[in-house]
Order: structure tokens, then C-alpha cells, then sequence
């Protein structure tokens, strides 16, 4: 009885401690992004070069996750987070030492490695610390700590560059990592969670040989097009397409993920309240994933944008409709496949993500060079419609 007092009293406040190593996670990612046209600057680097940056990240990404997921599931989320975290900071860090187009490959790909856990862990801790209709919620939360994490990225960044030097930035958001490590040590001492089911062996198999599973992979892939899109590439275009310097890009920056955040929260609250009238979770997420794939549809305009306030207003309902399909995209397999295998169903999601940012980031930057940003926000106005389709023509909206 007073383990499951403890575990009701602690166990939003433990998944807020949790979330922070989200905002980490972030804050050290978007520190490239936001800082990108200084180090373009400084390596001449084209945006094909910064294309194949991103692709070194997503690739360790995509092949670490699944790994990654499994670890967690095995020697159990604190471990594994801890040490994922540990490792992540460090290759932060050492990007602050790097001298060219090599270093910055090398470190980004390491980073994506150990980061391949951070979204697993996250599953994990909500499969591990709520309720069954409270987990899109639980995962809008998560969705909030990273939003936090790109929210902080352009003023952090931005004024630890002007103060001190772009590497400072680097090495500052590596040491914030190091620094999560014990608070979260001695935060999830305090609830007392029950243990989960014995991990059986063929629990993995069995759940790819799933079609659900690779309709989620599928459909997880073409929802996040958009926000591989703009959490990379938002401010090289505010740069280049509207000619603002890094210090005014900062001003801008930090507006799409606060709507990030309103979607993650909206798009987690709206699945609760589907399911609080009846509707199964599966079947309520995939309603709040075709509403925001129709909001999705104006990504398109955002070229049309007459001036950078406009186009940082357009990115921003974007990425809100990003978000809102996110949270219940990566919910579903937790309702699919419940607890044993949390970490490791949401990590295959993870490596879909990483895998179709590595084939498009340098698409991407190929195409910007060419063609400018029209013809991918045309892309990722239509994508989220075609997971949709994806989830509904092998039910797995059922």
C-alpha cells in the first residue's frame, strides 16, 4: 500500500525530472542548428556539407536505436539513461574542439548514437510511471522538455557565441548533461515502482513480426519529414531567404518550439479526452493525427511568407501540427504492445526517424542549393496525410 502511495505521489515529479534530459537532449542538438551559419562560415561549409553533417547523426541514430531500446529494457531505465546522457554530453563537449568538416562529422555521429536512447528512455518512463490514457499526455510533457530544449538553444547559444565563442556554447549545454546525471540518481530513488514483467526473448520478434508495427515505422517516417525540416534548417532559413543576421535569428528562433510545446500538450489532451468518451487509444490518436495532418497542409505557404515574422508565424503552426501527431504517434505502440517491450517498440520508431532524416537531410541541402526551400515545405505539407493513409489502410487505427 505505501509502495503505491509513494508511486502515485512521485511519479509526475519523477517524469519531470526525467523530461529535463529531453530539454538536454535538445538544447545540445539545436546548438548546431542554431549556430549553424557561423560554422558554415568559419569551415565554408555549403548546405550540402551541412546536410551530410545531419546524415552522420541520423544514421548512428537510426542504427543505434533499437539497440539502444533494448538496453533499457534490460538493465532497466535508470542505467541506461544515465549512461546514455553521460556519453551525449561528452560528445557535445567535444565539438567545441573540432577544427573542420571531419570533426563535426565524427562528433555529430557519436552525439547521435548515444542521444538514440533519449526517446526510448522517455517511453519507457511514461509506460513505467502512468496510466494507460494518461500516456499521450505523459509523452505532450516529454514533447514540452524538448520543445524547452530548442526554446533555450537560440538565447543560450546566441549570447554564449557573442560572449565567449560558438565552442563555449558547445561545451556549456555538454556540462548541463553531467551535471542531470545524479539529480535524476536521487529523484527516481524516491518513488517505488513495481517491477515489471520477467523480458521474455521472443517478446521482439513477435512484436516485428507485427504488421502494426511496421505501419507505425512507416507512418512514423513520413509525419516527421516537417520536423526533421524545420528543427534543423529554421534558422539558415531565416538567414538566407530573409537576410537576418545570427543575433536577429535568435529573435525568431524560439517561437516555433513554444508551439512545439501548445502542440505536443494539445495533441496529448485532446487523445485523453477522446478516450475519457469511450473511443479505444489507438483510435483516438489516429483522429488527433489526421486533424493535425489538415492543419499540416499550410506548411506550403510558408514561402509566401512576405517577411520573417510571417515565416517564423507559418514554421510555427507547422511544427505545432508536427508535434500534435508526434505525441500520439509515438504512444501507439505503447498501447499496441504494452510495457515489456516499451523501450524497445518506441525505439524502432526512433530509428524510422533517424533513418529518413540520414536520406533526406542531404536531399535536403541539395535541394535548397538548387531549388531553394519551396519544393520541401510542399513535401512536408503532404506527408503527414500520407501516415495517416498509411495507418488506416492496415488498421492499425483500431
Amino acid at each position: 500500500m505505501t509502495r503505491s502511495i509513494d508511486a502515485l505521489r512521485f511519479r509526475w515529479l519523477v517524469l519531470g525530472v526525467f523530461v529535463l534530459s529531453s530539454a538536454i537532449n535538445y538544447l545540445d542538438r539545436q546548438t548546431l542548428a542554431m549556430l549553424a551559419p557561423v560554422l558554415r562560415a568559419e569551415f565554408r561549409l555549403s548546405n550540402t556539407d551541412y546536410g551530410l553533417i545531419l546524415a552522420a547523426f541520423s544514421v548512428t541514430y537510426a542504427v543505434s536505436a533499437p539497440f539502444a531500446g533494448m538496453l533499457i529494457d534490460r538493465v532497466g531505465l535508470n542505467r541506461a539513461a544515465s549512461l546514455a546522457v553521460g556519453l551525449w554530453s561528452c560528445a557535445g563537449i567535444a565539438t567545441g574542439f573540432t577544427s573542420g568538416l571531419a570533426g563535426l562529422v565524427g562528433c555529430r555521429a557519436v552525439l547521435g548514437s548515444a542521444e538514440a536512447a533519449g526517446i526510448p528512455s522517455a517511453g519507457k518512463a511514461i509506460h513505467q510511471y502512468l496510466r494507460p490514457a494518461e500516456r499521450a499526455l505523459g509523452n505532450a510533457v516529454n514533447q514540452a522538455g524538448v520543445s524547452l530544449g530548442m526554446i533555450l538553444a537560440p538565447p543560450v547559444a546566441t549570447y554564449l557565441a557573442v560572449r565567449a565563442g560558438w565552442r563555449q556554447a558547445f561545451v556549456v549545454t555538454g556540462i548541463l548533461g553531467l551535471i542531470w546525471i545524479p539529480i535524476w540518481q536521487w529523484t527516481s530513488g524516491r518513488a517505488r515502482v513495481a517491477p515489471t514483467t520477467k523480458l521474455s526473448s521472443g517478446a521482439g520478434a513477435e512484436m516485428l513480426a507485427d504488421h502494426r508495427m511496421w505501419a507505425f515505422v512507416t507512418a512514423n517516417a513520413l509525419s516527421m519529414v516537417g520536423y526533421s525540416l524545420w528543427t534543423n534548417w529554421t534558422t539558415l532559413y531565416l538567414v538566407e531567404v530573409h537576410g537576418l543576421t545570427l543575433v536577429q535569428a535568435a529573435w525568431y528562433s524560439w517561437i516555433p518550439p513554444v508551439l512545439a510545446a501548445v502542440g505536443g500538450v494539445s495533441g496529448g489532451w485532446l487523445s485523453l479526452w477522446l478516450v475519457a468518451r469511450g473511443l479505444s487509444a489507438l483510435r483516438a490518436r489516429f483522429r488527433v493525427c489526421v486533424a493535425a495532418s489538415v492543419v499540416s497542409l499550410a506548411t506550403a505557404a510558408i514561402p509566401l511568407a512576405p517577411g520573417a515574422a510571417w515565416a517564423a508565424a507559418g514554421i510555427s503552426l507547422s511544427i505545432f501540427a508536427v508535434s500534435a501527431f508526434s505525441v500520439n504517434m509515438y504512444t501507439m505502440p505503447l498501447d499496441a504492445f504494452g510495457g515489456q517491450r516499451a523501450a524497445f517498440a518506441v525505439s524502432i520508431l526512433v530509428a524510422s526517424y533517424g533513418g529518413v532524416q540520414a536520406v533526406v537531410s542531404p536531399v535536403f541541402g541539395r535541394v535548397i542549393d538548387l531549388y531553394g526551400y519551396a519544393p520541401l515545405t510542399a513535401a512536408a505539407a503532404l506527408t503527414p496525410l500520407a501516415a495517416c493513409v498509411v495507418l488506416r489502410g492496415t488498421r492499425s487505427n483500431r
